[in-house]
């Protein structure tokens, strides 16, 4: 998709576009945190350690979350 396309697309998005992406991006985060804790044990690997190699990913989840909640905030306030 290009840029233009883009913000065509993103200027029809509603709250409620926004709360079910939110939605499923904190399902994500949730099961890629708990499958790969789970694939570690089963791995034998200490838990410290894979948090830490996951944390990079976490804190892009986070941040996309936290610019979602913004964005769904704007347009609940537009509404």
């Amino acid at each position: 998709m290009d840029e233009t396309s883009e913000l065509t697309t993103t200027n029809n998005v509603t709250a409620q576009d926004v709360a079910e992406v939110i939605a499923e991006l904190e399902e994500y985060r949730e099961r890629l945190v708990q499958e790969t804790t789970e694939t570690a044990k089963r791995a034998k690997l200490m838990r410290v350690n894979v948090m830490a190699k996951l944390e990079p990913e976490l804190a892009k989840i986070d941040s996309a979350l936290e610019e979602l909640r913004n964005q769904q905030a704007s347009l609940n306030i537009s509404n």
